[in-house]
């Protein structure tokens, strides 16, 4: 933590001043340049557990866990020699490798509806492959998506996407022409008569509804229950397939992800962050009669020179194990809970409103008043009060995501502590909005 009120920067303002230069917005992906609450991002130089420190020596504790990937926290030892074994063999073959087989194996042991899997490199690659599969499967050409949904940054799915399109106040991008988009049908999330509506007027052209079943990319959202059955009935009854956005919550929210808590069994699933360990990763994967139409053993394509690389595949591997082993989800859920609300109660004793939507380890704080369901109400919140509550927490050595409309994590390494001390930060921050 820093040691005043006021945070040194000087080498991460250096290397901001470099990057401008070579860099586009100095930062290569967009919400890392603060833009959505001003000031200088400090340049990460390491973390250990909970905690993550800048190249000005400051630590902070993390809620960010690169963006919920680390849900063991930083430097897990299994996983660091995990991938360390890799590198002293050996780390791209452009082949076959049995890691990948064993994670494969992993992925569908612990998620039901998977029955095949197939590797990738992001969470784009995984939902982009699963859509173009979904259409290949049932040769229809339209698909359903959720305002405030982010599933990548594929043209056909950056219509009112939520995360940094969401933070940056652009939920389309230039670039993209109106005809790439023109098969794709918005509607609010947590409105069932809308997705039935949808299917009245177009169901024999919808090949797929993609959803986040707990949304992160616009803060956390949970589905209603109302919502949830809407989402297992009306694709089904029409032809269409469902497919699960798990990128961010497989293997967060539980062991076999939002499926498992939801009970629903989607027709495919998309993975990422938690499977790569910290790496980069994706995976998408469903019922077998659906997968083999992937190549080579079917008519759609997708490949990848990197898909299912060593180091990404060993340090999955070895972090589903230790989930696996440990079985933490109880214990992420409680301490979570005890964060939230701890929270909540210093907000309100200051007289801050504020919702917190929590599912597990996973969890937004919105500076609203009322109940946040959907984009709509997103919209509501108190985006200048959060960018002075990000300032003054990072300064007290508690690192947020910068905006408003990120979800944020903890992880097996935060301890009461861990807690304790976001909490301090929390009550003087609160008390000088």
């Amino acid at each position: 933590m820093a040691d005043d009120d006021s945070l040194i920067l000087e080498r991460s303002e250096a290397a901001m001043k470099r990057a401008v230069k070579v860099i586009p917005g100095g930062v290569n992906s967009p919400v890392r340049a603060l833009k959505a609450v001003g000031g200088t991002p400090f340049f990460a130089a390491g973390g250990d557990g909970a905690w993550i420190f800048d190249a000005d020596g400051n630590r902070y504790i993390d809620l960010i866990l690169s963006w919920g990937p680390l849900i063991l926290g930083h430097r897990h030892p299994t996983v660091v020699s995990a991938i360390q074994a890799v590198l002293s063999r050996g780390f791209a073959f452009g082949a076959p490798t049995i890691g990948e087989v064993d994670l494969a194996e992993a992925i569908v042991k612990a998620v039901p509806s998977v029955e095949q899997v197939r590797l990738v490199n992001s969470g784009t690659e995984a939902t982009m492959s699963a859509v173009r599969l979904a259409r290949g499967f049932t040769g229809r050409p339209k698909l359903v998506k959720f305002e405030g949904c982010y599933h990548g940054h594929a043209d056909y799915l950056l219509v009112k996407a939520g995360s940094g399109a969401m933070t940056f106040g652009t939920p389309d991008s230039a670039g993209v022409p109106k005809e790439f988009a023109a098969h794709t049908i918005t509607l609010p999330y947590n409105d069932p008569q809308a997705l039935k509506n949808a299917f009245e007027v177009a169901g024999d052209q919808i090949a797929a509804v993609i959803v986040e079943p707990f949304v992160g990319n616009m803060g956390t959202i949970l589905p209603t229950p109302e919502f949830v059955e809407a989402l297992k009935t009306i694709p089904k009854e029409n032809g269409a397939l469902l497919i699960f956005d798990e990128v961010m919550t497989g293997f967060r929210v539980a062991f076999g992800g939002a499926q498992e808590l939801l009970g629903v069994v989607p027709d495919l699933s998309c993975f990422g962050k938690v499977i790569g360990g910290g790496l980069p990763v994706g995976a998408y994967g469903g019922r077998k009669e659906i997968m083999e139409k992937v190549s080579p053993v079917g008519p759609v394509y997708q490949a990848g020179t990197l898909s299912g690389n060593p180091l990404s595949v060993a340090a999955g591997l070895a972090t589903l194990g230790v989930l696996e082993q440990t079985k933490p989800y109880e214990r992420l859920d409680t301490m979570a809970k005890q964060l939230c609300e701890g929270l909540s109660s210093e907000a309100h004793s200051k007289g801050v409103p504020v919702v917190i939507n929590r599912i597990g380890s996973m969890f937004t704080l919105f500076f609203t008043d009322g109940p946040v369901n959907n984009l709509t109400d997103a919209k509501t919140c108190d985006v200048e009060k959060f960018g002075r509550f990000y300032h003054l927490m990072r300064d007290n050595g508690v690192s947020l995501p910068p905006s408003q409309f990120e979800a944020a994590f903890t992880s097996v390494a935060h301890e009461e502590d861990e807690i304790e001390r976001i909490l301090e930060a929390a009550s003087q921050a609160f008390s000088l909005l």
